[in-house]
């Protein structure tokens, strides 16, 4: 799997894991949330529990606990739309890695889960032709807005050796290119986990042979 899986992994995974190592977040005692739990947000979660810290969920998808908590090991999951849940863990996240493009609505509630000198690093491409308002008052509290996109060669490869280290891989499913527009509308239906990989070699031998 790790042939197939490397590049989607050099992707999401440097995308995920220099956030959180340049803003402190990996190591024990601290608190970070990942809100979205598509290919960016699973891979966040592995890697954030693999540095040592305690990771949240935020999600509007009740359907996504289980598989947040139970399966890619999460300590807790808050459902956005659960007022009372968001309240209580006001105050109480270091840092939250945003890998959703559609979150751009709860800006002031994200900001309001992190403490004081927390970090809301923005990781999912914003839409353009509505950009996102960001809240001021929330900031008072020293907590701040930023974004990450790709690092170097050492810290791609830093990344690499973490991943090899604790056995993290990206969940994708390997279609063949005859596949590639059932994967589209599964793709525009959110039907994914969590990333599709074409099998060119594959598609073409099958090709060769027809």
């Amino acid at each position: 799997m790790f042939e197939r899986d490397g590049e989607t992994k050099q992707y999401g995974g440097y995308s995920d894991i220099f956030p959180i190592r340049h803003h402190g977040l990996d190591c024990p005692g601290k608190h970070v949330g990942v809100v979205g739990l598509g290919g960016l947000g699973h891979l966040a979660v592995k890697f954030a529990k693999a540095l040592g810290a305690k990771v949240t969920v935020i999600s509007g998808s009740e359907n996504k606990r289980e598989e947040a908590v139970k399966r890619l090991g999460a300590d807790s999951f808050i459902l956005s739309q659960d007022e009372a849940a968001m309240r209580a863990a006001m105050g109480t996240m270091h840092g939250i890695i945003n890998t959703s493009t559609s979150a751009t609505h709860l800006l002031k509630q994200l900001l309001d889960l992190l403490k004081t000198d927390g970090k809301l690093i923005m990781l999912g491409a914003p839409d353009l032709e509505k950009p996102a308002e960001i809240p001021t008052y929330p900031l008072f509290g020293r907590r701040s807005v930023t974004g990450s996109m790709a690092g170097s060669m050492k810290e791609t490869q830093e990344m690499i050796d973490v991943a090899a280290k604790h056995g993290i891989v990206a969940d994708v499913e390997v279609i063949k290119m005859e596949d590639v527009n059932v994967a589209m509308d599964r793709l525009s239906r959110g039907d994914i986990r969590y990333r599709f990989v074409i099998d060119i070699a594959d598609s073409l031998h099958h090709h060769l042979l027809n």
